[in-house]
């Protein structure tokens, strides 16, 4: 029982930050009271209290940084977001993720260095085409090569949205190699490589929409029907 009652007690404290966070006692950046403060304004232990950050800093709630004490991150958790995400339309998350992907390539054409290119090149060849017998496979290294034309674009910011997107990028990916979408061949994978290797913006845009043209086209067909 008592494993159970220190559960309870660290959810309860759990409830209690999220609800001092919910009514702006700290805002977003701001560090909250050390663990020994904590423990004391919600009366529980302080190995209660780290328990509870803990469980919060999974959620995306609060971060932790070295030598500097723990600071609130986000008012609404990474779980939720994710599922609000999955609750929206497929087409919603495809456009979503077009916009994520043209905009990185754009960047990129004029960010990237050889190394890059070359490295794309790599993952891109190290994927092959898709095999019924090696689908997770695939899944996972079609899903590492986008995230590596995002990570092209040097842009943190962007490459943060991504990689938070990307469980509802791999679900798009699933769709498309079970034939539920039609899935961009490599031809078109490279296309995108060869535009970023151009140094052209635009060309990197063009082609990037390009690559997701027929997904949406399919979509508003699957919609109209």
């Amino acid at each position: 029982m008592q494993p159970a009652a220190r559960t309870n007690l660290a959810d309860t404290a759990i409830q209690n930050i999220r609800a001092e966070i919910g009514a702006n006692r700290w805002q977003v950046g701001e560090r909250v009271p050390n663990e020994a403060t904590l423990a004391e304004m919600l009366g529980v232990s302080r190995g209660t209290v780290r328990e509870a950050v803990r469980v919060l800093v999974s959620q995306g709630i609060l971060e932790t940084r070295q030598g500097s004490g723990t600071y609130v991150r986000s008012v609404i958790d990474a779980e939720d977001r994710l599922l609000r995400i999955r609750r929206t339309g497929l087409r919603d998350q495809v456009e979503t993720r077009c916009a994520l992907e043209v905009e990185a390539a754009r960047l990129a054409a004029t960010r990237h260095t050889p190394e890059v290119i070359s490295e794309l090149r790599h993952m891109l060849a190290d994927r092959g085409e898709y095999i019924p017998a090696e689908h997770d496979r695939y899944v996972r290294q079609d899903l590492a090569f986008h995230k590596a034309v995002v990570a092209a674009s040097k842009n943190n910011a962007l490459m943060e949205v991504y990689e938070f997107f990307s469980a509802s990028t791999q679900e798009v990916i699933k769709a498309t190699v079970t034939g539920e979408l039609p899935e961009p061949d490599m031809a078109a994978h490279a296309a995108i490589i060869d535009a970023i290797a151009s140094g052209d913006p635009e060309r990197a845009t063009f082609t990037t929409r390009a690559f997701m043209a027929p997904i949406l086209l399919e979509l508003d067909r699957l919609l109209a029907s």
